[in-house]
C-alpha cells in the first residue's frame, strides 16, 4: 500500500486520521460484538428452559387428545368447527442494529370455540393442553429465530472486526511507518542541503 503513495505531510496526515479510524471502528464492532453475545446467551438460557418445557407439554397435550377422542370418538368435528386463532402479531426491537422478532400472543376469545353439548371434560383438558403448546411454541419460535439473527449478525461483525484487526489496521501501520520515514529522511536531506548552501554562501 505504501509504495503507491507519495511521501508528503498531507499523505502521512491522512494517513494517521485513516489509521486513527480504522482503531475507532475496531473497538466499536467488539463492543458490538460483546453485547450482541450477551445478548444471545440470556436467551439461549430461556432457549434452554422453554425447550424442556415444551417436550413434556406436548406429551401431555397429545394423551390428553387421545383420551378425548376415547371418550366420544374421533372430535373431527369439534376440531373442525373450531375458529382459527388470530390473535398472533409480531414486532421488533433493535439490539445494536440487529432487528430482533418480538412475537407476542392474546387470545380473543376466552371462551371455548367449539361446540360445548357435544364436548366433554376430556376435551376441554385437550384444549387446555394445547393452548399451553400454543404459548410454549409461540415464546420458542420467538427465542430461536432471536437467536438466529444474534448468531448471524455476531458471525458478520467478527469477520469485520478480524479484517480489520489483522489486514486493514497493520497495512496502515506500516504506510504510516514508512511514509513518516520517509518524510524523515526528505527532511534531513533538505537541511542538509540547506546547510551546505549556506556555508557555500559564505
Amino acid at each position: 500500500m505504501s509504495s503507491n503513495i507519495v511521501a508528503t505531510k498531507a499523505n502521512v496526515i491522512a494517513t494517521k486520521k485513516s489509521l486513527s479510524l480504522a482503531n475507532l471502528g475496531y473497538r466499536l464492532l467488539d463492543k458490538k460484538r460483546l453485547i450482541l453475545i450477551r445478548e444471545m446467551n440470556a436467551l439461549l438460557e430461556d432457549l434452554e428452559t422453554i425447550r424442556n418445557q415444551i417436550t413434556s407439554t406436548y406429551q401431555r397435550a397429545y394423551d390428553a387428545l387421545q383420551q378425548a377422542n376415547i371418550s366420544l370418538g374421533a372430535i373431527v368435528d369439534l376440531v373442525e368447527t373450531t375458529p382459527i386463532d388470530t390473535g398472533i402479531t409480531i414486532a421488533y426491537r433493535s439490539v445494536m442494529g440487529v432487528e430482533i422478532p418480538k412475537v407476542m400472543y392474546q387470545e380473543k376469545n376466552q371462551n371455548r370455540d367449539y361446540n360445548m353439548e357435544r364436548s366433554n371434560s376430556k376435551v376441554d383438558y385437550a384444549y387446555q393442553c394445547f393452548s399451553e403448546v400454543k404459548e410454549l411454541t409461540i415464546s420458542l419460535a420467538t427465542i430461536e429465530n432471536s437467536v438466529y439473527r444474534l448468531a448471524n449478525a455476531i458471525r458478520k461483525t467478527k469477520k469485520r472486526a478480524n479484517s480489520l484487526q489483522y489486514i486493514s489496521i497493520p497495512e496502515l501501520e506500516k504506510s504510516y511507518k514508512v511514509l513518516s520515514e520517509v518524510l524523515e529522511e526528505k527532511d534531513r536531506e533538505e537541511f542538509v542541503r540547506q546547510k551546505v548552501l549556506k556555508e557555500k554562501m559564505k
